[in-house]
């Protein structure tokens, strides 16, 4: 069981870093959106709760015996900060922007599956109960994302058309 811990912990210290990373995305993608509000509602309420899901990921870590990994942490931070930066460059940047965030729920949802059948591998009841949470809100940010795509779609389309500012 040993090992089964210890796969554990790697993989917490994983999605401890996919949040971190979610955090830079999401702030940056929201300090950005101008012309769509309720977009940026959906993702200052989501970066809430990344915020809130880092530290949990944090205290189920700590008392594992384990730490974050700061190398990955940081890995994280710029491998999204070029992500945010990438939306500078093409003029379509909110739709591209939901698609990113699409995906990386999906993503989160898969890693938070796996934790959780880690976790009850483990015998980690208390990490299992954390990450059935994390994983419902990843789940409602893709459902919400996937609700209105279309409706974020047709703003961007129309407002390009009408010549004003769209991407942001």
């Amino acid at each position: 069981m040993a090992n089964a811990t210890a796969h554990l912990q790697a993989w917490l210290r994983d999605a401890h870093a996919m949040e971190e990373q979610a955090i830079t995305m999401l702030t940056s993608q929201s300090r950005r959106l101008e012309n769509y509000p309720e977009l940026k509602s959906r993702i200052d309420s989501h970066l809430q709760e990344t915020r809130d899901q880092a530290a949990m990921l944090e205290q189920c870590l700590e008392r594992l015996n384990g730490g974050t990994s700061t190398v990955k942490d940081i890995g994280g931070k710029i491998i999204a900060l070029g992500q945010g930066l990438s939306g500078l460059f093409v003029e379509d940047e909110v739709v591209k922007g939901s698609l990113a965030s699409y995906t990386f729920e999906h993503m989160e949802i898969a890693s938070y599956r796996i934790l959780i059948a880690a976790a009850e591998y483990a015998g980690d009841q208390e990490t299992k109960r954390v990450c059935e949470i994390i994983l419902q809100q990843e789940v409602a940010m893709a459902e919400w994302l996937d609700q209105h795509a279309a409706q974020i779609t047709r703003r961007f389309l129309e407002r390009d058309e009408r010549d004003v500012t769209a991407k942001h």
